[in-house]
Parts: structure tokens; sequence; C-alpha cells
């Protein structure tokens, strides 16, 4: 996923792999509908950002955040224009910005044969979006409120607010933050935080399950027919020989493709993508209120954009 503002998941039996042809076009864009983030329940309940409302929200935090950074001292932003910059993350200007890095948004990982050969496991897929823009630190550690060791927390002689400038206008826009929530050591905070934790335990639920445990078994044993030796799709992946190289690797296209073409043969996605919409069901069924009320929150938050858009224009 493009990470946006507000800060607000995402890789997962029984022809022979072999047999994949192009005669499998038609099936392999059934699967790939299926191998979509979108495609599972828990998506209702997480933001947009490419919608009207989304967008909003993001024309709104940089409106707010200008009149921040202004108040802050910064008054060259008096003439920053908010369409000149996307609702992407901040980079601190001269940071290592990965271009071409692991992994996609897909939740069941690489489907396509082709894909897979041109890209191996680098972003295959994946639309990336607006680049992040670079900040100069003193207007990276204002808009954000993050620091490097030995930064001040104030500029100009005034304090820099808690998350910056942008997490300021984010708590006008949403209000006060939700508490963080931990799930499995880690530590989960923002205003969909809720829907991200049901995200997080449905997929280990479903892992758990007897029958994804013999799809991964079915894949493994096509992997290793085709020279390949991993138990499931996400240590394929994840395989570190993959972070050596900004671009992939002759052996990394080639793995990916087993891997694209074993999934395909096996019915994988299709076995996956059934138990997950179950356990995100259930998720669903036992934390409906408290979902219901973030989506009507969201709503309202979008509201609240449209209002400071407006005051603006």
């Amino acid at each position: 996923m493009r990470k946006i503002l507000p800060l607000t998941l995402t890789g997962l039996l029984a022809l022979s792999a072999c047999q994949f042809t192009s005669d499998g076009d038609d099936a392999g864009t059934g699967v790939h509908a299926l191998n979509d983030m979108k495609a599972l329940p828990l998506h209702a309940y997480l933001p947009d950002p490419a919608s009207t409302g989304g967008q909003d929200v993001g024309t709104a935090q940089w409106i707010l955040a200008r009149q921040c950074m202004i108040r802050l001292g910064f008054t060259g932003f008096r003439a920053f224009d908010v369409k000149s910059v996307e609702s992407t993350y901040p980079v601190r200007q001269g940071s290592l910005v990965n271009e071409d890095g692991l992994g996609d948004d897909s939740p069941y990982g690489v489907d396509d044969p082709a894909v897979a050969a041109e890209h191996g496991y680098h972003n295959g897929g994946v639309d990336t979006g607006a680049e992040p823009r670079e900040w100069p630190a003193d207007q990276y550690t204002a808009l954000t409120g993050s620091f490097e060791s030995g930064e001040s927390h104030r500029t100009h002689g005034r304090p820099i607010p808690e998350g910056g400038c942008l997490g300021a206008a984010t708590r006008k826009i949403y209000g006060s933050e939700p508490r963080p929530m931990n799930v499995g050591g880690l530590k989960l905070s923002g205003y969909y935080s809720l829907a991200t934790e049901l995200w997080i335990q449905a997929r280990k639920e479903a892992g758990k399950d007897p029958a994804w445990k013999k799809a991964d078994r079915a894949w493994s044993r096509c992997m290793k027919d085709k020279g390949f030796h991993y138990p499931d799709p996400d240590k394929a992946s994840v395989d570190y020989h993959w972070f050596t190289t900004h671009q992939a690797s002759g052996k990394e296209k080639k793995t990916a493709v087993a891997d694209a073409r074993c999934k395909l043969g096996t019915d994988y996605i299709q076995t996956a993508h059934r138990i997950e919409v179950r356990t995100q069901n259930a998720a669903i069924a036992r934390h409906k209120k408290a979902l219901e009320d973030g989506r009507a929150a969201d709503q309202q938050a979008i509201g609240n954009a449209r209002r400071i858009i407006a005051e603006q224009s």
C-alpha cells in the first residue's frame, strides 16, 4: 500500500504447475482479482486514499500543516501551494528512499508468471503513485515530529507539536487518536488500528487452518519439483538474497516465476482467500459496532476536511 496521511496491511491445491499455459489466462485473471486487498471484507473498514474523500482529507491536512508551519516561523510556507504535494508522507532530505523495494500490495504475493519474470519480487504490479517529497531536516522535523538523536524539539524558539504539524492537522480533522494496540509485540497506532489489528489476527488464524497448511504443502511440493525449496510462499518472497540488490536477480526472477505458477497450479490463492474471508467475516461479526463507529468517524473526518477546504477557497 502507498503510505498516506493520516498515518494509517499487506503474502500467501490439484493441477501440476507444469500444466500452466496461456490457455489459463482467464483463470489467472480470476485469481488476480482474489489476490487483492479490496477482495477481503476488512478492506471496507480501511480508508481509500484514492477516493474523493481520501484526497480531500489529504488536502485539508496540508492546509492545516501550512498554517502550523507559518506559526512555527517558516514564513516561506505563506507561498506554499498545497496542490503541489500529494498525500504522501514526507521524506527527510538525504535519506535513503526505496524506489524498487521488495513486496507488493497483494495479500498472497506474486500470481502472474509474466510479471514475475520481469520484476521478481521487486514491486511487481504495485501502483506506486506519486513519489514522496523530500524536505530539509528542519522542515521535516517540524512537519512530522520525527527527530534524530540530538535534534531539538523546538524550532525558531517555538515547540514542535506532537507528531509535528501534520500530526496536529490529523488530530484536528479526526479528533483524539485512539489508544495504541499491541498485536504480537507490534504496536499499532492510528485511526484505523482496530481494523489493522483484526486483519493481522485473522491472517494468523487463517494460517493455522488445516486447509491452508495443506495448500502450503502442495505449493511447496510443486516448488521442490522445480528445484526450489521453501515451506510456503511467504518464505520465498522474503528470502534474504532478494534484499541484497535494488533490481531482481536472475535467480530471484526464476524463483518468483515458479512461485506464481505453483500458486496457479495448486489453486493456492483460491484456498487462502476462501479461508481468510471466513476468518475476517468472523472478526467483523465480533467487532461490528466498533468497526461501524470507526467508519462513521471516517465520514465525519471527511466532512471536517471539506469544511477546512471550503474555508480556504
